[in-house]
């Protein structure tokens, strides 16, 4: 056998058996998500016994040491490392009665950062804002507030998601409904705009003229949800009540019930803390100082226990850690897996973990994150880099047909400037590749609101994307190219622009936030 005869027949003899190998670590990965899975139990520790994880909040501490713990019971090295500092709170009991001219118990919460109640019970009348004509006019009627719990939402004009109007009304019914939603949307904003003020200065102007708590809805558009952030005002709490309640409280008071609440609402604020990344590491064996990444958020807003965001990929992950330990022990790159910390005001986490480790940003081979609800991988994108669709396509081929074969790409596609962890990451030109899900109403019903608990997780879809994250790091470590940052030079068209997009700048952290 001529020497260019016996080369051929050792390489094809090599690539037989790199593919043996490949199909034994994936069909072990998929046998050990199918038979052994730990999600239902992640999701129990982290979202019912710690529950939500505010930033500064002593519940995202304990996540933090929990994940840590989680790891090192797994042998996998872990560790909590700070990257700045926020507020602290910690809430506590929120209860809400009207109490005149009749008795309910009200479905409300006070938002983050809240001033709290002190301890005791406020018992006040409730008033609305009337129409505003002018700035003038507003700041005569303001000093009506001195000791009156303010409502300043909109009253919505039904309960009822568009989804159902337009499902049992006529069509004309339907049509009248939507003009007259959006007629009195537009109303209500042109008179705030009247006060001079802004959705995040009135409520810091009616506690500066007495009043005693401010209460708003923040509807999410769905039966039974509401959004719940932040509060703006610093001495007195801020409440959102549910729509139902809140268009109760609301009737009685324009029409002269003068409706009585009585409000308690529990909260610590506990000065400056510091607030962590969790970082897990698996040591690569043959190039440890190239990086494949797991990505997601480990905080949440704390209207519910935060379990589709990002609960859901934050134990994805963990179990796609746990999995790859096992089966892929000794990986030719090392695997890191990102908890981020203050996702949810400005990807402040990963912003400073790519600020601090250039190391591992400019030696990336690829970072997956997850970050948008319990659904299936449904999309991903090339993120506006030129070779994605080499790396990518090709390490979707090993991924089981059931779960490919429902997955979008888009190459080059544009690189996100914002929305999750994946865009710090492709901001500073790293390979950052978001998997997105598919909705289960995730926009509705559980995006920041006070109905994201786990009963909202598919457990079946979320070990679907375990099989596909842990197969795309195992084939991302595996390949034996160093991937490109080349950017594409041909990025769509914004839609919103109609030019064409443009690479993201970097930003900064914000290391010291909420104070």
């Amino acid at each position: 056998m001529n020497k260019k005869l016996l080369f051929s027949a050792l390489l094809l003899c090599t690539s037989a058996s790199i593919f043996a190998q490949d199909k034994k670590i994936i069909d072990n990965i998929v046998k050990e998500v199918n038979e052994n899975s730990q999600l239902e139990k992640l999701a129990h520790e982290l979202l019912d016994v710690v529950g939500p994880r505010l930033v500064g909040s002593p519940q995202m501490k304990q996540a933090n040491d929990w994940a840590v713990k989680k790891y090192t019971g797994w042998g996998i090295s872990a560790k909590n490392e700070k990257w700045g500092e926020w507020a602290g709170w910690e809430r506590g009991i929120t209860h809400i009665d009207l109490i005149s001219p009749r008795v309910r118990t009200l479905e409300g919460t006070q938002l983050a950062w809240s001033p709290s109640t002190n301890g005791k019970a406020i018992n006040a009348e409730a008033i609305i804002l009337p129409e505003i004509t002018d700035s003038v006019a507003f700041q005569k009627w303001l000093p009506n507030v001195k000791g009156k719990i303010v409502l300043i939402s909109m009253n919505q004009l039904s309960g009822r998601p568009e989804k159902n109007w337009e499902e049992f009304a006529t069509k004309d019914l339907f049509e009248k409904f939507k003009k007259e939603k959006a007629d009195a949307a537009k109303a209500w904003t042109a008179s705030i705009a009247k006060t001079g003020l802004t959705a995040k200065t009135l409520p810091i102007a009616i506690e500066n003229a007495g009043a005693v708590a401010v209460v708003i809805n923040n509807w999410s558009q769905g039966f039974g949800v509401d959004k719940i952030f932040g509060a703006n005002t610093k001495k007195v709490p801020t409440l959102d009540l549910s729509v139902e309640d809140y268009g109760l409280v609301y009737r009685l008071a324009l029409n002269g019930d003068k409706p009585k609440l009585r409000i308690e609402a529990d909260a610590k604020k506990l000065g400056v803390v510091p607030t962590f990344n969790t970082i897990a590491e698996i040591k690569g064996t043959q190039k440890p100082n190239e990086y494949v990444m797991l990505s997601a958020h480990f905080d949440s807003w704390d209207g519910a226990s935060g379990a589709t965001d990002n609960g859901s990929g934050t134990i994805l992950m963990m179990e796609a850690m746990r999995i790859l330990k096992k089966i892929y022990p000794n990986p030719k790159r090392t695997i890191l897996v990102g908890h981020w910390g203050s996702e949810e005001q400005g990807l402040n986490g990963s912003r400073a973990f790519v600020e601090d480790h250039p190391e591992i940003v400019n030696n990336l081979q690829a970072l997956f994150n997850q970050d948008n609800g319990t659904g299936r991988v449904v999309n991903i994108g090339g993120q506006g880099f030129a070779k994605s669709k080499d790396y990518i396509t090709r390490w979707l081929a090993a991924v089981p047909d059931t779960i490919k074969n429902q997955i979008k790409t888009n190459f080059p596609g544009s690189p996100g400037a914002g929305g999750s962890d994946f865009a710090s990451f492709v901001a500073a030109g790293a390979l950052g590749y978001s998997l997105s899900s598919t909705s289960w109403d995730y926009g509705t019903y559980t995006w920041h609101t006070n109905r994201d608990s786990y009963d909202k997780l598919v457990f079946d879809e979320i070990r679907s994307n375990v099989i596909l994250a842990a197969i795309m790091v195992y084939m991302a470590c595996e390949d034996p190219e160093k991937t490109s940052t080349e950017k594409a030079t041909d990025l769509p068209v914004n839609e919103r622009t109609g030019k064409p997009a443009t690479w993201p700048v970097q930003t900064k952290s914000n290391r010291k936030g909420g104070l």
